[in-house]
């Protein structure tokens, strides 16, 4: 793989990123809309819904591994990998206690943020020890996304099991059902997209180079400009809005 100038930055990848923001928010203000009851929306069962759903965080987790794969080849430093998953860490706890708050039964206890944690220890502790072999990188990530689907028949035919439908091991996402909470990014099946948005890096950054660092039209690079603030981003959009929402509604009367 070829050495990229260390804190470089892929203005292409930090456009999807912002892509992938702008997407969310729109998604996030319906939502929010529902909440209020000013729309009448099933965000928990309606296709148009759940589909944009698992794209968007399919191309935050993406991004995400593409991101790792562009931090190792720019030979990132063990302190600086550790900075940013501390901020990663805290904001995901942050995320359950606003959350806990909002839906105290049905609190974030295990969602983007709080995967996107436990995935890149896993993915950054692996691409420090296995450089190479691309393929059998592309075919971990289509055992992981394949492996959920064995969950329930594993069960059904290991009663024991069950204890993997507990709150305490679900996140690892070998479940029989859905659990109860607003967000729920296990394990098991998103490492797997994660992978794939790294090992595909690799692959660019390895085969063309050249072709990622193409500039942007004016609209691309205002989507890379948000998509370098994506943690900051992600944690301040909601509250944001939550708030416009609710002055709206002060104003606006009964």
């Amino acid at each position: 793989m070829q050495t990229q100038a260390p804190g470089s930055r892929l203005e292409r990848l930090d456009a999807l990123r912002g892509l992938a923001m702008v997407w969310m928010s729109f998604y996030h203000l319906c939502f929010d809309l529902k909440h209020f009851g000013l729309i009448a929306q099933d965000f928990y069962r309606d296709p148009l819904w759940t589909t944009q759903r698992t794209l968007i965080v399919s191309a935050f987790l993406l991004c995400a591994g593409a991101g790792q794969a562009l931090a190792i080849a720019q030979q990132q430093s063990a302190r600086q990998f550790a900075r940013r998953w501390v901020q990663i860490a805290a904001c995901a706890l942050l995320v359950s206690l606003g959350s806990w708050w909002m839906f105290p039964t049905s609190f974030i206890y295990f969602g983007v943020l709080h995967g996107m944690a436990i995935m890149l220890l896993i993915l950054r502790w692996a691409a420090m020890r296995w450089p190479g072999h691309d393929g059998l990188w592309w075919l971990a990530g289509a055992a992981a996304l394949a492996l959920p689907w064995w969950g329930p028949a594993l069960v059904a035919a290991n009663p024991g099991l069950r204890v993997l439908d507990e709150r305490w091991l679900n996140w690892i996402g070998l479940v029989s059902r859905k659990p109860v909470t607003e967000d729920y990014v296990p394990l098991l099946p998103w490492l797997g997209v994660m992978i794939w948005g790294h090992v595909g890096m690799r692959t660019l950054l390895r085969r063309q180079p050249h072709g990622l660092h193409r500039p942007l039209h004016a609209p691309g690079r205002a989507l890379a400009a948000l998509g370098r603030w994506s943690l900051s981003y992600y944690m301040l959009h909601q509250p944001v809005m939550l708030g416009l929402l609710l002055a709206w509604r002060w104003f606006s009367g009964p």
